[in-house]
């Protein structure tokens, strides 16, 4: 669940509260009933004045990561919060997160029932509540596309992809006027998660583009206001804002190209030349009578729908971050520079077996992704029991939000903890794989994100050549100080502003 909220605030109270205050007698009182119940247990976190009805919402931004934080610092690390009818927990501290994730992520290891992803999703791994399904449909994710193993077999198609963006980059330069820089890295990412996902045919007709053009509007509906979600007893009441007829439609556009690549893909079963994508394996999965539980095609959409757009996001956002910060820090792109132009390669080109050479690039990915992790709020969890934290009671069924955003700029962990420092991970083991709770933009527990060391892997490699083959540069006549560093409201937090900048190319390469 997002907390973004895609309408202004005013707006959607306009909308909806006068429905709320006609309520019939019998719902109004079950609600009073249950948030007794809620309120009576022995000691809850502490929450925020709230208002009748809409409870805390309004006090929850366009970027509730931020406006979060500045609640949590009046009222604590582990928070209770009152969105609509539902009671949310808001973690804000390393400490908290640790108990959330490891000490009783048995507890809290659950997602709540969202309406978009429910219709758009289908039968994923992101959004699926805990349990057989979810821990099927993740080993099969794992295995087949993303464990260490399959991600080192995807080499090749990462130094391919990439020199095709380096390529594009290089034909673009040509011109006076600046290069998209936000358009060619979301293209580049997006075809990357094709080609392993479903093949290379993507690029062919135009099917990766309408792959970006779905993976946006799901993301703007997976992070838009759904009234379902904040006030369960009125989802009747949403075909005023129209957001589950948008949903149908993505998800049957979602379908329909799905199925065409279903399709395509049980008709080349028995080409010799083609090359098994991860689509091949769910297909031969689904053929075999051995596997935990039976696939249909309409898990194998929920499960490409899920790959595509978390993949895609992921990584396109990292580095979109990285190469603003750069840009806006002369002297930790010069430092960048120096390493990956220190390189001795073939074509120009940094290759695989290069970057466990780069630390400087590693410790610039780290600080991007602490200053600006992809999903600032990690995806929401559910409580499957009562369970006690610090002495407070969570009860069953409460929504829990890990503020990753805050913890990964918390001051009592991070010296300056608004300035872009790469240097703070120089020869620190401070990682971001779940263990160290100051450092959780891919979260932490069984919910971490399983699609980590792809994204990892494909953003370094793209941006040691970004930095490799050109220089970069503002748009004349604009300063460090006109850069927007503004984020966009939503799931995933893009910059506001696409990034607009000057390419050079370095003389001092072979074409490739």
């Amino acid at each position: 669940m997002s907390l973004s909220l895609q309408l202004p605030f005013e707006l959607v109270l306009l909308l909806f509260l006068p429905f709320l205050l006609l309520l019939s007698f019998k719902q109004a009182f079950s609600l009073y009933q249950k948030k007794q119940a809620f309120t009576k247990k022995s000691r809850l976190p502490p929450s925020p004045p709230k208002l009748p009805l809409i409870g805390n919402l309004h006090q929850v931004g366009p970027l509730p990561h931020r406006s979060l934080r500045a609640l949590a610092e009046k009222h604590g690390p582990l928070m209770l919060l009152h969105l609509g009818q539902v009671p949310t927990v808001v973690v804000s501290s390393a400490e908290m997160a640790r108990e959330i994730m490891r000490t009783h992520d048995h507890v809290f290891a659950s997602r709540p029932s969202l309406k978009a992803a429910k219709i758009i999703l289908l039968e994923d791994v992101g959004f699926a509540p805990y349990g057989e399904y979810w821990r099927f449909a993740r080993k099969l994710c794992i295995i087949h596309l993303l464990s260490n193993k399959k991600v080192h077999s995807f080499r090749l198609a990462r130094e391919e992809e990439v020199a095709f963006m380096i390529r594009t980059i290089s034909r673009a330069s040509l011109s006076p006027d600046p290069v998209d820089v936000s358009e060619i890295l979301n293209t580049f990412t997006n075809d990357m998660l094709c080609r392993v996902v479903s093949g290379k045919f993507s690029r062919e007709g135009g099917r990766n583009k309408l792959f970006l053009e779905l993976i946006k509007e799901s993301s703007k509906l997976l992070g838009g206001f759904h009234l379902e979600e904040y006030f369960p007893s009125l989802a009747w009441l949403d075909v005023f804002f129209g957001m589950s007829v948008r949903a149908r439609r993505n998800a049957e556009r979602w379908s329909g190209v799905l199925d065409d690549v279903i399709k395509e893909h049980a008709d080349q079963v028995k080409d010799e030349e083609h090359e098994e994508d991860f689509v091949d394996a769910l297909l031969s999965l689904q053929k075999d009578p051995g596997v935990d539980l039976a696939l249909t095609n309409e898990n194998i959409k929920g499960l490409l729908i899920d790959m595509f757009g978390a993949g895609t996001d992921t990584s396109y956002i990292v580095m979109e971050w990285a190469m603003a910060e750069l840009v806006r820090n002369s002297q930790a792109m010069e430092k960048l520079q120096n390493e990956v132009r220190g390189i001795t390669t073939g074509k120009g080109l940094v290759r695989e077996e290069d970057l466990s050479e780069l630390s400087y690039l590693k410790a610039v990915i780290k600080e991007v992704l602490r200053l600006h992790p992809p999903a600032p709020l990690l995806l929401p969890r559910e409580s499957m029991d009562d369970c006690h934290i610090e002495g407070y009671e969570i009860p069953g069924r409460t929504r829990v939000i890990v503020n990753g955003w805050a913890i990964c700029r918390d001051p009592k962990f991070w010296e300056q903890p608004e300035e872009f420092r790469p240097e703070r991970f120089m020869g620190h083991q401070v990682d971001f794989k779940g263990n160290d709770f100051q450092f959780i933009p891919f979260g932490s527990g069984r919910r971490i994100c399983p699609g980590m060391n792809f994204a990892v892997s494909t953003v370094e490699l793209a941006l040691a050549n970004l930095i490799r083959r050109f220089d970069w540069e503002l748009p004349h006549g604009m300063t460090r100080e006109d850069l927007d560093m503004t984020e966009a409201p939503g799931l995933t937090t893009p910059r506001r502003q696409r990034l607009q900048l000057v390419a050079k190319p370095c003389g001092c390469y072979e074409d490739l």
